[in-house]
């Protein structure tokens, strides 16, 4: 039975709880976030006790439920993927139907399906599995992680920026950008985890989240097991991706390799423009940044970063892990590394030495092979088609790598495309002449701020092709030390950064 408090919280919004189309969702969102953020506050305090109420609270009620609903049938790009009882809520009456017949279940009491196990290759040749969970348990374990993450967002580390909320690769390049640019971390460990999310262990998962109101929950998730080519299989060990709470479950296990390396922070109160301002050093012979699975450590000398992998020995064995010897490496920054797609390096100019990001010329490769792939789909059908299928190729490109050095990238790119494009022409239309072709794709074009008489236009919707050259640098400015929109007293701080950045990119591929 819940509480008057939960219930009187979702009659407010709607009389018709199949009616999905008329709930107020943004008094439903903000009962949840004013509870996540209490959450927070509370972990941050010490009150483990209110922790304990205020996860319970959010869990049993329908504002959770309904959010979490959304989420998995309305919102994510798998909702149309069914797991293993093949079910789906495609509708709005199929919605409603689903929170009418859940807000009756008892979550303690649920038993989860196995995962739907299916693979998709990986940009080494390999697979990797993915294991896609029922709707129904997709739901639940949304509704965990909405009472289990701001708990955990209260302790994390500084320099963890992988599948955690308003932080992104941007900032975990900013940060690496940050400790090479001065050139005195000049040595990095180049670390991968070897099949992190299939080999972490469960005991080790469930001993860091002791004390959570539905940790028998969480356990029969991750013991759930999967089906594979349809047989059962067990799983011991692991975190499958593919689950909603996977991602954080698996930052919670990989949470402490800050305190492994010795690393601390020391905050300073400063005055900048007349307004409080917070300056956090960092102290301790090195400096890390982890992304998921994927980090670097920097050290000043060569002697140091040789004793990282020894230092980490600990933090694997418990944590069940080992290193990936082909992905693990040490390296010099003035022979760049590459991370998240861009690489740096440190480069001697004229003035001196000086450090730069740029894209990685394994991301560049990746692009022209999928611009490649574009292409020869498309080819046979007309141009409309062309730009449509190739635009968001080059727009999400394009603005994943704006932030560093790319204006030359930008400017070959577009070269490159457009070769693809002239081939792509005259294959489409080979008895005509290239003045006929040039009059019925080239129009001359004037947008306000371009104007070119070679921008590709489809004849019959006038969308043109995009360009990389028109998409302007912009730098990133990295999210401040431990800042979490879980954090009431930082309310304004993520306001005004919502207005400059409104979506963090995820790792592009």
């Amino acid at each position: 039975m819940m509480s008057n408090t939960h219930n009187e919280n979702y009659e407010s919004t709607t009389p018709y709880t199949t009616d999905w189309s008329s709930l107020k969702w943004s008094r439903i969102e903000k009962y949840v976030s004013k509870l996540q953020k209490r959450i927070f506050r509370a972990e941050r305090e010490g009150d483990s006790h209110k922790v304990r109420d205020l996860q319970r609270m959010l869990v049993y009620s329908e504002s959770a439920l309904l959010m979490a609903i959304k989420r998995v049938t309305q919102i994510n790009k798998g909702k149309r993927t069914p797991g293993i009882d093949g079910f789906r809520a495609l509708s709005d009456e199929a919605r409603g139907k689903l929170f009418d017949s859940m807000k009756l279940m008892n979550i303690k009491k649920h038993r989860p399906k196995p995962a739907y196990r299916t693979y998709i290759p990986k940009k080494n040749g390999k697979l990797r599995s993915l294991g896609i969970p029922a709707i129904i348990d997709r739901i639940y374990q949304e509704i965990l992680r909405m009472a289990l993450e701001p708990q955990a967002e209260a302790y994390f580390e500084p320099t963890s920026y992988g599948f955690r909320p308003k932080r992104g690769t941007f900032d975990a390049a900013e940060r690496i950008f940050y400790n090479i640019k001065n050139g005195k971390w000049n040595w990095v460990f180049e670390g991968d985890f070897s099949a992190c999310f299939d080999t972490l262990s469960h005991n080790f998962i469930l001993k860091q989240i002791k004390g959570f109101p539905f940790y028998e929950v969480v356990e029969r998730f991750l013991k759930a097991g999967y089906v594979d080519n349809n047989v059962f299989n067990l799983t011991k060990e692991g975190t499958p991706q593919g689950g909603l709470l996977s991602p954080l479950l698996a930052n919670i296990a990989l949470h402490g390799m800050e305190e492994i390396l010795n690393i601390s922070y020391h905050r300073r109160a400063s005055i900048r423009n007349g307004k409080p301002y917070e300056i956090f050093e960092t102290k301790g012979k090195y400096r890390m940044i982890r992304y998921a699975d994927d980090f670097v450590i920097f050290a000043r000398n060569k002697e140091d970063i040789l004793e990282v992998e020894g230092i980490l020995q600990p933090y694997l064995e418990e944590r069940g892990l080992t290193l990936a010897l082909d992905k693990t490496k040490i390296t010099n920054i003035h022979d760049g590394f590459d991370f998240l797609g861009f690489e740096f390096k440190r480069h001697k100019t004229r003035d001196g030495y000086k450090s730069l990001v740029k894209p990685s010329k394994e991301g560049i490769k990746k692009f022209k092979k999928e611009i490649n792939r574009r292409f020869e789909i498309m080819n046979g059908n007309n141009v409309d088609s062309l730009i449509d299928f190739i635009n968001p190729l080059i727009r999400g490109t394009a603005n994943y790598w704006k932030p560093f050095i790319s204006s030359r990238i930008f400017n070959k790119m577009d070269n490159y495309i457009w070769k693809k494009t002239y081939k792509f022409l005259r294959r489409l239309h080979p008895h005509k002449s290239w003045g006929w072709i040039k009059k019925k794709y080239f129009p001359p074009y004037y947008d306000g701020r371009h104007r070119d008489k070679w921008i590709l236009t489809g004849p019959n919707d006038g969308i043109c092709i995009a360009k990389m050259s028109w998409v302007k640098i912009k730098r990133h400015v990295m999210i401040k030390h431990d800042y979490s929109p879980y954090d009431a007293t930082k309310a304004d701080y993520f306001e005004l950064r919502n207005l400059k950045y409104k979506k963090m990119p995820l790792r592009l591929g």
